[in-house]
């Protein structure tokens, strides 16, 4: 289920906020639109100094990705430690409680919020904080399974809300959390009645999180109870919402709950793309819980589908993130404490062998003991020993599993660097060519096709561009949608890059307009535009946990920027690349072309090889 997490903004802080953007502008020029602008702005460090707690205090409540909730919601607590600001420790201690609670860290969550209700019992706003700092220790209470103080810390948080007629914003925000815990008790009524009062709230003052929220929820109630049109209709308008809100830790349990309702109605092709959306969702953000239950849902439905080998690859995912570190090091110290009890045990039967022999016949005994004891444990050593060499072999195999999984995310030289540094050095590479591509009316043919038509369309194209990108020694660096990047002179530099991407852009073409005459009577097939521009970029390795390989820089922007101004067909280029591959190809020059936020650029189509 789903619960909100931000729900303690006073209507202090909003007018503070309100007033921090205001003067803003003497910096921006523009107000920000999204959590990246002010991102951006406080890693410049272009800010009046009293602001930097407001900055701090907006980038740990309205990130959506965990792990720099977590770094902003630290470097908060430092701040207003330095400045003596309970009030914005507080907010600290609740956001970085929330982020260890994303990442399924329980324990830590439960001390960071602990530490927020003791702030909020020496504050003139105790009141308010008390009540919501009880709703965030209930959170924890209801993912440990602790029903009872769920329960408990709910009831008092939400009738201290309504005592205090604190704002209706928090109080919807409580409610929901509350019908969540009864939904994971099975109590759907109780669970109904907490989701309705919440809906009705945010519905009345604008709230769209949670009216998503309670979409979603409510969505998967009718679902527990078989009521599959309701509940897919419910959850299909919540993701909407929490798409346009960029908020994905809930749109992937939504779509693992999607996939449960193909599978009662035995789709399981269906219930596989959606579980799979699930579990991509889940890796990017680092949402451990669903990742794992995810991965066990694919897991069942490629067994379904008789795909043994999938099914199995995602259960060893599902074994391996959650037990195999755990069950390795728990047997192996099980089986040491066996081998030291039998041996000590044994060593006892001597001595007291020992100690009471009185004839000749119990000293024989004896030395039989002896020898029976030395022959156990001998078995026993040669047990343990080919019980490590089979946890070693384990270990080996899975560690050569991770090396080709890094060098499927990464180019070799940065998986190296990786492995033996534990990071990634940006580099900046002064001449390299950017390729772009996108499908004409993509989207409006997406609107109208099944998701797996839609897949399989995609696949098709980009397998063929993969193939082209690694004849000529390109990188390929990601796909958006119908939209794909690929780079040529990196990682390794070399001279002939504008030439390498000028012939995989040829042969991209040829095949495009090949498929669009020769294909199967119901296989959909595009038009494509390809834009070409050469310069400096910076490229590296984002991400801790999920690793991607990336490039930045104005050349990527402009390359983007050159193919949305080609026509459906062509291959557009600009100056830049045109200067370095003039006297090797053909061309149409198309004389100056302005481009967005940018002045004019002299651009030509390519043609054919000279």
């Amino acid at each position: 289920m789903v619960r909100i997490t931000n729900i303690f903004i006073s209507k202090a802080q909003a007018i503070c906020v309100g007033f921090f953007f205001i003067s803003l502008t003497i910096f921006a020029q523009q107000l920000p639109s999204s959590i990246d602008k002010l991102e951006i702005l406080y890693e410049s460090k272009k800010f009046i100094d009293t602001n930097e707690l407001i900055i701090l205090n907006s980038l740990s409540r309205d990130s959506n990705d965990p792990q720099k909730k977590l770094k902003y919601s630290q470097l908060l607590i430092e701040l207003a430690t330095q400045k003596d600001s309970t009030h914005y420790l507080f907010d600290a201690f609740m956001q970085k409680g929330n982020a260890h609670r994303l990442k399924s860290d329980l324990s830590l969550a439960l001390k960071s919020f602990l530490k927020a209700s003791e702030l909020a019992k020496g504050n003139s706003e105790s009141e308010e904080m008390l009540a919501l700092s009880s709703i965030t220790i209930a959170d924890v209470y209801s993912v440990m399974g602790n029903h009872d103080n769920s329960v408990n810390y709910y009831k008092q948080g939400i009738a201290k809300l309504r005592e205090i007629k604190s704002d209706s914003f928090k109080l919807a925000s409580a409610l929901l959390n509350a019908g969540d815990e009864f939904f994971s008790a099975d109590k759907y009524d109780e669970a109904m009645t907490y989701f309705y009062e919440s809906s009705l709230i945010s519905n009345k003052i604008g709230f769209k999180l949670g009216k998503a929220y309670n979409l979603g929820n409510i969505g998967m109630v009718y679902a527990k109870q078989g009521r599959h049109k309701l509940a897919r209709a419910n959850i299909d308008e919540a993701i909407k919402i929490l798409e346009l809100e960029k908020d994905y830790y809930p749109i992937a349990v939504y779509l693992e709950f999607i996939a449960d309702i193909y599978l009662d109605q035995n789709k399981p092709v269906l219930s596989k793309i959606y579980a799979e959306r699930s579990l991509e969702l889940s890796k990017k953000y680092q949402l451990k819980e669903q990742i794992s239950t995810a991965s066990l849902k694919l897991s069942k439905i490629y067994d379904l589908l008789e795909q043994p080998k999938k099914s199995l690859f995602h259960l060893k995912e599902y074994i391996v993130y959650q037990d195999s570190v755990t069950n390795i090091q728990t047997v192996q110290k099980l089986a040491n404490l066996r081998t030291e009890f039998e041996i000590e045990k044994k060593q006892s039967q001597l001595d007291a062998s020992i100690q009471n022999q009185q004839s000749q016949k119990y000293i024989i005994l004896s030395i039989c003991i002896v020898i029976l004891l030395l022959l156990l444990l001998a078995f026993g050593l040669f047990r343990r020993n080919n019980y490590i060499k089979k946890t070693s072999t384990i270990i080996e195999q899975e560690k050569k599993r991770s090396d080709n999984l890094l060098l499927n995310l990464l180019p070799e030289e940065s998986a190296k660097e990786l492995k033996v540094n534990g990071y990634v050095t940006s580099k900046k590479f002064e001449s390299v060519t950017v390729l772009f591509t996108d499908f004409k009316d993509f989207t409006k043919f997406a609107e109208t096709l099944s998701p797996e038509k839609l897949v399989e369309s995609l696949d098709f194209y980009f397998s063929k561009f993969d193939e082209i990108c690694e004849k000529y020694n390109l990188e390929k660096i990601k796909t958006i949608g119908d939209a794909y990047m690929c780079v040529g002179g990196l990682p390794t530099p070399n001279f002939e890059h504008a030439e390498n991407v000028a012939n995989a852009a040829l042969e991209i073409l040829d095949f495009v307009k090949l498929s669009k005459l020769k294909h199967d009577v119901g296989k959909v097939r595009f038009d494509v535009r390809i834009g070409v521009h050469s310069g400096p970029v910076v490229a590296g390795v984002v991400g801790k946990n999920k690793f991607a390989y990336d490039v930045w820089g104005d050349t990527v922007n402009i390359a983007s920027r050159v193919e949305s101004t080609c026509e459906v067909g062509k291959i557009n280029i600009s100056e830049s690349t045109y200067s370095l591959i003039q006297d090797r190809f053909k061309f149409e020059p198309r004389g100056e072309i302005k481009i967005k936020n940018r002045s004019a650029l002299n651009m030509y189509y390519l043609l054919e090889k000279a």
